[in-house]
């Protein structure tokens, strides 16, 4: 350190307590970045690097940002993930002795930011914390710190189920022990694309106490805790609008893991990672941001309760018989503000006057939402009517003070409206009144000397003072007029009575913007009081934004009101997938039936690629989680049972991330599903069994099925393209075959995308290949193949005898061969000898590794291998 300047020795002292973050380190009008910092924002922010004698040799690099703007920048590096520590002058260079001290203010992260672009006011920011207490259970609590709300609770499981609960609250950025191992946190970077910070404090800070009041264990608080230091400790400013936590227990909920949540595309598109054409996006309909907020929360944790499910349904029902109420309601809860966002930033200290007004704009549409959703009488609403504080006291407080149109600035002044205060009253008029007298004075000096040109002017500087042209200066009259400044063509003077009333107006002005900001404050402090009134208030009209969404929806595109059953019957009539029914528009959509009882509980779905497996078994997922957030469904009809969980294995896909193949994606996911489901949970496993072998694939497929047949008992959608397969029921009971159908025209596949019973009798691949448009001779030679493969060889060759194939579980089984030969084990008598070439085919086939060639590959080995076989009979 010695070696440094004593500024740069400051700035490593600092950098040493935030290695993980970007120290903007403040220079005047700048914030500097140096040595490793400036050489990665220089990178990330494109700004220019450059260098500073810092006392050695080379220039340590530098790069920075100027004061003004710093925010730009700070949300560019919390976007992709960094943490950025706000180091200000805490004392006027013009009193320091050597360098000017220094403070880390604020550390901005991806979970404690708290505006700008970063934001997204339809989504939640939350910061979460995980707690391993190795007994197989885990503290999990997280915090929104622009809204103040936090929940907690204790995960029992692995590692999977704690990673789907932080993925499943979208949390930016998790606090943990340094005691995990870096395997489990690059796997939340990985899979949740969290920001990983370390706290090892876990008391709850004194100042934050009341927010664990409702706690009693232990854990739960420790967990707490460790979330409170790391807010604390980065923030270094009042935290009062975080709410006491509230406690939920996991199967309050319906679980849904990370994959079910990806694969039916809840929140965001697998493709495109986007809202749009997401289940969120047909939903939202609400015209707040808390009501975006709520309904993204309700759709992640869709509930088990009956009770609660009927009283969201029959609000719903209210919704929709009371058109013209809905729609007013609609238009009274527009202008609302973002009043959770709001109290955050109260707290924070960085409201300004237009956020008061806007503030005061939504509680003026409180007693009008309150009027409306009286109307409806309805049980449920009248609930939520008895805890809506409308705040009148608070509206009158900002009516009373605030200006309508206030400046941006808190410190320009003119935001106070008059009457508010005596005493910046009386600045107001000694201002107003000052420079009236100004203007009397100018006219009357200029009757008194006579000269017309004669005018009072005012400069910081010099202050008010009277302008003479040098033309003009023998007509002033002498004693009274005292020169003050010299210029090229005038003199200006002042006088006695001038400079009097000048003390007055100056003093005034000057109290007066300082006055305004103090009356300010003030307000603002009144205004954190009814921070938690201001939440509760929040809590209600989101409520009512996503309510009024549903019944929004639910009319738009003619859903109906589902039934529960107690004996875990399904019945969808004419049911249909949400999402794609909306992107089809004004296309006609194909519906489906589903029916499942005790007797069925096993759906064997067969049919050809693109025919609508994957579609049919999302929708019957998607209706399940409508019902259970309080939805109508997209149905004629639909009688279901409350699911626990559901499990989906939907597409086929490699992890990139971990390295593992689609083989294993499909194993890992169809083992989570058979380990963790109940009988009350809900199973769609799609083509299970394709990333290997034909033999291993199919023996997978049907064990699988067979063990949750007997073992699990679950209500299960099981598609698949092995036609073998469909056998099994006639041995297992509770399974029915059904097939989406499809019909050959001229030569050409037209999918029906309708369900119906039985098991599928062609998979019209090749038509499907003749679709996506492949070149017509691969296409033609295809058929050729295929025509083999079906009916043998040339008619003039000898037959060959051949045999079904069927699902070993002994070394002998292997892969379907795909000629007629079959090649018999040797302590048997072979059924024909083969000639060298022939000899010289087999061999070259059992080298080929099919796996690693491509489709095409494949096939022009085969017809090479073909070619040569013909031309040697």
């Amino acid at each position: 350190m010695a070696q440094y300047t004593p500024m740069i020795q400051q700035y490593l002292s600092v950098k040493a307590q935030y290695m993980d973050a970007f120290l903007f380190f403040r220079l005047g009008d700048f914030y500097e970045m140096f040595f490793d910092d400036a050489i990665k924002a220089s990178q990330e922010l494109e700004i220019t690097l450059t260098g500073r004698d810092g006392g050695v040799e080379e220039k340590i690099p530098m790069c920075g940002v100027p004061y003004h703007s710093a925010e730009n920048y700070i949300n560019q590096l919390i976007e992709k993930g960094y943490k950025v520590a706000i180091c200000e002058q805490v004392e006027d260079p013009k009193s320091a002795k050597g360098v000017v001290r220094r403070e880390v203010v604020q550390l901005i992260t991806p979970g404690t930011v708290m505006q700008g672009k970063v934001i997204d006011e339809k989504e939640n920011n939350y910061i979460a914390t995980i707690t391993d207490f190795n007994d197989g259970t885990y503290g999990f609590a997280y915090i929104d710190l622009t809204t103040g709300e936090g929940q907690i609770t204790m995960i029992t499981g692995d590692w999977l189920d704690v990673v789907s609960e932080i993925y499943s609250v979208g949390a930016k950025e998790i606090v943990v022990s340094a005691n995990h191992s870096e395997q489990q946190l690059q796997e939340l970077r990985d899979r949740a694309n969290v920001t990983v910070s370390v706290e090892e404090d876990i008391t709850i800070p004194k100042v934050l106490y009341e927010t664990s009041n409702l706690l009693e264990q232990t854990k739960l608080k420790d967990t707490l805790g460790r979330l409170l230091q790391y807010l604390v400790k980065s923030q270094k400013r009042s935290l009062d609008h975080i709410q006491p936590v509230v406690y939920y227990e996991a199967n309050q909920y319906m679980k849904l893991d990370i994959h079910s949540k990806r694969n039916l595309e809840l929140v965001e598109t697998i493709r495109t990672k986007g809202k749009k054409g997401s289940f969120l996006w047909l939903l939202d309909s609400t015209v707040t941001a808390m009501g975006a907020r709520r309904l993204k929360q309700w759709i992640e944790r869709p509930l088990l309760s009956k009770v609660e499910i009927e009283n969201r349904l029959n609000m719903v029902e209210t919704l929709l018989k009371n058109f013209f109420i809905r729609q007013e309601l609609q238009e009274a809860l527009k202008p609302v503000y973002d009043l959770e966002r709001l109290s955050g930033r109260v707290a924070y200290g960085n409201v300004n006057a237009r956020d008061l007004i806007q503030l005061k704009k939504s509680l003026q549409q409180v007693p009008i939402i309150l009027g409306l959703v009286e109307q409806l009488q309805n049980s449920y609403a009248d609930a939520l009517l008895q805890n809506m504080d409308p705040c009148e006291s608070l509206f009158q407080l900002i009516e009373a003070g605030i200006n309508e149109n206030p400046p941006l600035s808190i410190k320009e002044g003119d935001i106070i409206k008059d009457g508010y205060n005596e005493k910046l009253d009386t600045y107001r008029d000694a201002v107003k009144n000052g420079k009236q007298w100004i203007a009397q004075l100018e006219m009357k000096e200029r009757q008194e000397t006579g000269i017309k040109t004669l005018k009072i002017g005012y400069n910081r500087v010099f202050g008010y003072y009277l302008e003479v042209t040098k033309a003009n200066i023998h007509l002033l009259p002498e004693g009274r007029y005292e020169r003050k400044q010299t210029l090229a063509n005038a003199e200006r003077y002042i006088t006695p009575e001038l400079k009097e009333k000048e003390a007055i107006i100056l003093e005034a002005e000057e109290k007066i913007v300082d006055l305004e900001y103090d009356l300010f404050v003030q307000i603002r402090e009144q205004v954190k009081t009814y921070i938690p009134k201001l939440q509760k208030l929040a809590k209600i009209i989101s409520e009512i934004d996503c309510l009024q969404s549903f019944a929004q929806i639910s009319e738009e595109y003619q859903y109906t009101k589902p039934e529960f059953s107690n004996d875990r019957k399904i019945v969808i009539k004419e049911g249909r997938h949400p999402v794609v029914e909306k992107v089809l528009n004004s296309q006609v959509y194909v519906s489906n039936d589903c029916y499942l009882d005790s007797e069925s509980e096993m759906l064997l779905i067969t049919g050809p690629n693109m025919s609508g497996k994957s579609t049919y078994m999302r929708q019957i997922a998607l209706t399940a989680i409508l019902a259970q957030i309080g939805c109508y469904v997209p149905a004629q009809k639909a009688v279901l049972p409350i699911f626990d969980q559901i499990f989906t294995r939907i597409g086929a896909a490699d992890d990139l991330v971990s390295g593992q193949s689609t083989f294993m994606v499909e194993m890992l996911e169809a083992k989570n599903a058979i380990t963790k489901a109940t009988q009350n949970s809900l199973i769609l496993l799609d083509e299970i069994g394709r990333g290997t072998s034909t033999y291993d694939g199919m023996a997978l497929a049907q064990a699988i099925i067979e063990y949750i047949h007997h073992e699990i008992g679950a209500k299960t959608l099981f598609s698949t393209h092995y036609h073998e397969l469909t056998s099994l029921e006639q041995s297992l009971e509770r399974l029915k075959n059904v097939h989406v159908s499809a019909i050959e025209e001229n030569g050409k596949v037209v999918f029906l995308h309708k369900v119906k019973d039985g098991a599928a009798d062609k998979s019209y691949g090749i038509h499907v290949a003749e679709l996506a448009e492949l070149p017509e001779r691969l296409i033609k030679r295809a058929k050729e193949i295929l025509d083999e493969l079906e009916h043998g060889h040339k008619s003039n060759e000898p037959p060959v005898p051949t045999k079904e194939p069927t699902i070993r579980t002994d070394e002998d089984a292997g892969q379907l061969s795909f000629f007629t030969v079959v090649q018999e084990k040797q302590d048997r008598k072979p059924k024909h000898t083969t000639n060298k070439q022939e000899e010289d085919v087999l061999k070259t086939l059992q080298s080929i590794n099919l796996l690693e060639m491509t489709p095409l590959d494949a096939m022009n080995e085969l017809y090479r291998l073909q070619k040569l076989m013909k031309s040697k009979i």
